[in-house]
């Protein structure tokens, strides 16, 4: 077991903070560095010194920070915004993200050096289309955690979790848990019967084999036309309809993509 498991462990989503105020949030500031700063205040290193930093969604950090991630990295001291004194920190540094910082690196977009410093070791976690055998337990662990936090207890049916499996899930976890959590919600009778609707409205009979679509091509059309009218509440405001879909808006981009509405 690692000598820092009883130390502090911070966490900071990089892609969350505003980028004119993530230096002070990682490194800190001096009182009088900026307006609003009239006091000292130490930054996520300092309260993770003889602990561990997760940098969660690292490949966000704009160009100028990284330069100043990698002198930490390497000499292992930072200096707060508008302070001339180096503070030495002893941290261990956790960076995960969901970007391909490999052709981020390649675009100009990270630098290759903070990229080598930060891949020590590398544990890669594929996506949860490449592995639908966790799906089945995923769904119950999530499932478990929003009904203790909801008080709502509900029944997945079999087809929610059959349509659960043939999801992309281009934003992995999170998005399914955001799912989840909406057909627990809008559930009337305690019974998932559609993760996108939280209960399905009765189909009409229809002859078997006859004109009836695969569930893969149902699903799809139930997206599209869920993001189509997203899209007409918000006046095309894609950053709102994401917020109505309950998904992040980089998920939505990629659903507008592949549901050829880029346009829309």
């Amino acid at each position: 077991m690692s000598p820092r498991h009883a130390a502090r462990f911070v966490a900071l989503n990089c892609g969350a903070i505003p980028e004119h105020l993530l230096e002070s949030e990682l490194f800190g500031h001096s009182r009088g560095a900026f307006t609003g700063a009239t006091a000292d205040k130490r930054g996520l290193f300092e309260e993770a010194d003889g602990g561990t930093l997760l940098l969660d969604e690292v490949g966000d950090l704009p160009l100028a920070l990284q330069v100043k991630l990698l002198r930490v990295l390497q000499e292992g001291e930072i200096r707060r915004v508008g302070d001339s004194r180096a503070r030495r920190v002893d941290v261990r540094v956790l960076a995960a993200t969901a970007r391909d910082l490999e052709q981020d690196t390649a675009g100009g977009r990270f630098r290759e050096d903070l990229y080598y410093r930060l891949n020590v070791v590398r544990i890669h976690i594929p996506p949860l289309r490449e592995r639908p055998e966790d799906l089945a337990a995923l769904v119950a662990s999530l499932l478990e955690r929003i009904v203790r936090r909801t008080g709502k207890p509900v029944t997945l049916a079999p087809e929610a979790l059959a349509a659960i499996r043939v999801c992309p899930w281009p934003g992995n976890v999170r998005e399914l848990e955001n799912a989840l959590e909406r057909a627990v919600v809008l559930s009337p009778d305690g019974m998932i019967r559609d993760v996108g609707l939280g209960a399905a409205a009765p189909a009409a009979p229809v002859e078997r084999g006859v004109g009836t679509p695969t569930l893969a091509a149902a699903l799809r059309d139930a997206e599209r036309e869920a993001i189509q009218r997203a899209l007409a509440a918000t006046g095309g405001n894609r950053r709102d309809a994401a917020k109505i879909l309950g998904i992040s808006v980089r998920s939505l981009f990629y659903k507008l993509r592949n549901a050829d509405l880029e346009r829309a």
